[in-house]
């Protein structure tokens, strides 16, 4: 336990919808021997699958309640509670305010409210939350999403690792504290607009926050990720990666295919 690296696998990245072959915004994040899904979008718990069963799966954390951070928990819980599947329950999940209403207000269909909590443990997340779950610590920060509760993730484990997920948020101070000196900045670019980073405003933050390696992700329509790389780059000095589904990055290390995964290299990528 604690001996294997930390990495994160991208489930998916596409926004605002899956597209073939891309599934929204979902990564499995292992180490400490924990295996941790962060945002389960449209299309990740298929690709989740790919790399562990339901049952290996020690705690989900969820960034914001959109769908396509968001809309993979409705048929997890399905599959935790109904599938037949002998699995240690509930889940830990780890997420917004209301984020168990949320979900039992979709699920429910009759008189009596759908027994969320039979599946998954749920923990409020609020500013400066702080979890241990195995050899990993979660301290999760408030960002701005355009008024809506959201967070972005650090993960660190017991040897000295770190890696940062900005979830979806405009540049904002409390990321840059959050992702300060980390080996791995996980930065959406959905947009220059209100509530997302551009692809070089995730270079700039990258930047102010002295990150190891920046990993440009969740880009938006009209920009390729060859583009959005080379818009991240022209602000950060370092290391600049798209997230392409299906690659594996090890905090402090590299980048391969994931186990399993069927694997194209990098910037030149043709997935959105």
């Amino acid at each position: 336990m604690g001996s294997e690296p930390l990495r994160i696998t991208v489930l998916g990245s596409a926004t605002p919808f899956p597209r073939p072959g891309n599934a929204c915004s979902g990564y499995l994040v292992e180490g400490g021997g924990v295996r941790l899904w962060v945002d389960a979008g449209t299309g990740t718990l298929a690709e989740l699958q790919r790399y562990v069963s339901l049952g290996e799966v020690d705690a989900v954390w969820i960034s914001h309640l959109h769908a396509d951070h968001s809309a993979d928990l409705l048929t997890s819980y399905y599959a935790l509670l109904y599938a037949g599947l002998e699995l240690p329950l509930p889940v830990p999940l780890f997420g917004p305010p209301g984020i168990a209403d949320r979900l039992a207000a979709f699920l429910t269909n009759g008189p009596d409210r759908s027994p969320i909590e039979k599946a998954f443990a749920v923990e409020e997340l609020s500013d400066g939350h702080l979890a241990r779950v195995g050899g990993l610590t979660l301290r999760s920060r408030a960002v701005d999403h355009g008024g809506l509760p959201a967070f972005a993730l650090r993960v660190e484990d017991g040897a000295g690792c770190s890696l940062v997920y900005s979830g979806d948020c405009e540049p904002c101070p409390a990321l840059v504290e959050l992702a300060l000196d980390c080996d791995l900045f996980v930065c959406e670019a959905d947009g220059a607009v209100p509530g997302h980073h551009s692809a070089a405003q995730a270079g700039r933050s990258a930047a102010d926050a002295r990150v190891g390696r920046l990993v440009v992700t969740h880009v938006g329509p009209g920009t390729t990720p060859a583009e959005a790389v080379a818009l991240a780059a022209a602000e950060y000095p370092g290391d600049v990666v798209h997230a392409d589904p299906g690659l594996r990055f090890e905090a402090g290390v590299g980048v391969g295919p994931g186990p399993e995964s069927e694997w194209t290299p990098g910037p030149e990528s043709e997935s959105e």
